[in-house]
């Protein structure tokens, strides 16, 4: 008789402690809010703070500004009793010649820095020589063994430098068993060729830009040519090549044409089975001055202490920095970073504040990591990635908060590395709970994977993505959406007129969508499982390494 009594009672102490969980979920929830994200944004993105480059006094605005908002929330010091870790890097301002002479077979070619090219080295030192370099078409400039794929094959790069096209052969056939088809991979990032060139022994690299195959705009580059930060490296990157740098599709042209060659058929051919590198029998000579520059620079980042799994953790993150000030546009020299990356910190700064607010903390610990350096090749997630706080083995996932623009409310959740791991599933169960659905990047040719901060933690084999409300609009849907993110690309990606406009900004979809990232952290920091990358992840044997170290 006791045992019948007892049942019912349990069960409704079950349920009160359930109904307490989700009451105090959605209080802290709750929190989030439009006023306070816009307060954060307004204040990133203003001239006040010059446009957030690390090395400079904005830097020093911004992470003092960060530190104190975190201090605020309640948030703990995360790196052993500090909001900050030192990244500690070189700044090299480049000083190419403004015009190189290439004497090529059928006569001399002049070219124009900015114009047609952009040189920049890795090598910490004052000069950079390039002396009688062999200039050598190597196609796509990769080597793929899973594709049956190595551009290098046969050629001695030894004091050579090679022109390579940008992104990959599946891009430029569009054929799906291609690489990825449409979707740009790796082997397509600038960043690969450079890496790769660098490992066959190449003196210099330079990559052939068309704005298709980039995702962007000759001018974005030289918008940001001047100058460049490394991390401190023991060896000042010499076993990186001389030379890094970029040339467009028309000075390229050119210069077959003065070879005697057609680019577009070169550039045919380098999709073709039996392709081989070829020489230009053309040499290239200049000397580049660099000044040299050392500093620290800084993450920001605050956490959550998890309770019984508290040395473990989900690693939130967002990176503050933009260009700073730079070349102008239209009277306008402060490139402010409103919607890249001001909104996204805001927006995490808005699901931090809610885990602070939760009575019940989570299991897991969470870390809401601020990134320097992101814009300069993910410096600050490559070191923090490293040299965490937690272990990677003992990290279960990042989120990452990348370029959301600020129109309004999104039917769709659009997930950049969708198919790669089981956080697709996280995902969908948060957008549903918001009346959303979940889609795959629809721009997959501009390699978005593989260019934000969430990639340096792939790459240590934590499963990362990043979302964000992107193409379907909940009031004039997709076709608006399209419009206002291809207009983004065009006219506002890294320009100085990336910035607060009162008249064109929304900022409920954000609100929204930090939302959404809390709903996503909170299960992940509540349960006790993994999750895990897709069996075709290129990173899903980097996480059974790590697990089982």
């Amino acid at each position: 008789m006791k045992f019948k009594v007892l049942l019912p009672i349990a069960w409704l102490a079950i349920m009160a402690s359930c109904g307490q969980t989700m009451n105090d979920f959605q209080r802290a929830e709750d929190q989030i809010n439009e006023q306070d994200l816009a307060e954060h944004v307004i204040t990133l993105a203003s001239d006040e703070f010059m446009g957030r480059q690390p090395f400079t006094p904005g830097e020093e605005k911004t992470v003092n500004y960060l530190k104190s908002v975190m201090e605020e929330m309640g948030l703990e010091e995360a790196n052993h009793g500090s909001f900050f870790q030192d990244v500690p890097m070189v700044e090299i301002t480049f000083h190419p010649p403004k015009e190189i002479e290439l004497k090529a077979p059928k006569g001399k070619l002049e070219l124009k820095y900015i114009d047609d090219y952009i040189f920049s080295t890795s090598h910490v030192k004052d000069e950079v020589k390039i002396e009688n370099s062999e200039l050598v078409f190597a196609g796509y400039g990769i080597v793929a063994p899973e594709f049956n794929w190595n551009d290098y094959e046969g050629l001695d790069c030894k004091g050579k430098t090679v022109l390579v096209i940008v992104n990959d052969p599946g891009f430029a056939t569009q054929n799906p068993d291609l690489f990825g088809g449409n979707a740009m991979t790796y082997y397509g990032r600038w960043t690969y060729k450079f890496e790769e060139a660098a490992r066959q022994g190449a003196t210099g690299v330079l990559v052939i830009h068309n704005t298709a195959g980039a995702g962007y705009p000759w001018q974005v580059l030289t918008n940001t040519a001047a100058n460049k930060l490394f991390i401190q490296s023991e060896d000042g990157n010499l076993s990186n090549c001389a030379l890094n740098g970029w040339i467009t599709d028309q000075a390229a042209t050119k210069l077959f044409e003065k070879c005697g060659l057609d680019y577009q058929e070169m550039a045919a051919h380098a999709l073709e089975p039996d392709f081989s590198a070829i020489s230009l029998n053309t040499k290239l000579d200049f000397v580049m001055t660099n000044d040299l520059r050392y500093a620290n620079s800084k993450n920001v980042l605050g956490m959550v202490k998890g309770t019984d799994l508290s040395d473990e953790c989900i690693v939130y993150t967002a990176h503050w920095d933009h260009f700073g000030i730079g070349p102008a546009m239209d009277g306008d020299s402060i490139y402010n970073g409103f919607a890249d990356n001001g909104i996204p910190v805001a927006s995490m700064l808005e699901t931090a504040k809610a885990f602070t607010a939760l009575k019940q903390k989570p299991r897991r610990t969470v870390i809401f990591l601020a990134i320097t350096a992101e814009e300069t090749g993910l410096l600050g997630s490559k070191y923090y990635a490293e040299n965490p706080v937690i272990p990677a083995q003992k990290t279960a996932a990042n989120l990452n908060y990348e370029l959301f623009i600020p129109m309004g409310r999104m039917k769709d959740v659009t997930i950049t590395g969708f198919g790669q791991s089981e956080l697709d599933d996280y995902v969908a169960e948060a957008a549903e709970a918001q009346d959303r659905y979940i889609m795959p990047e629809p721009y997959p040719e501009k390699g978005m994977y593989y260019r934000s901060d969430h990639f340096s933690f792939a790459q240590v084999g934590i499963p990362s993505l990043f979302v964000k409300g992107w193409s379907d609009h909940r009031e004039k849907g997709k076709e608006y959406a399209k419009s206002i993110v291809d207009f983004y690309w065009a006219n506002t990606y890294h320009k100085p007129s990336d910035e607060y406009n009162p008249e064109t900004t929304d900022f409920s979809g954000n609100v929204e969508d930090a939302k959404l990232f809390f709903k996503i952290g909170y299960k992940l920091a509540m349960e006790d499982k993994f999750p895990k990358w897709s069996d075709h992840s290129e990173f899903k044997a980097i996480r059974e390494k790590s697990l089982n170290e």
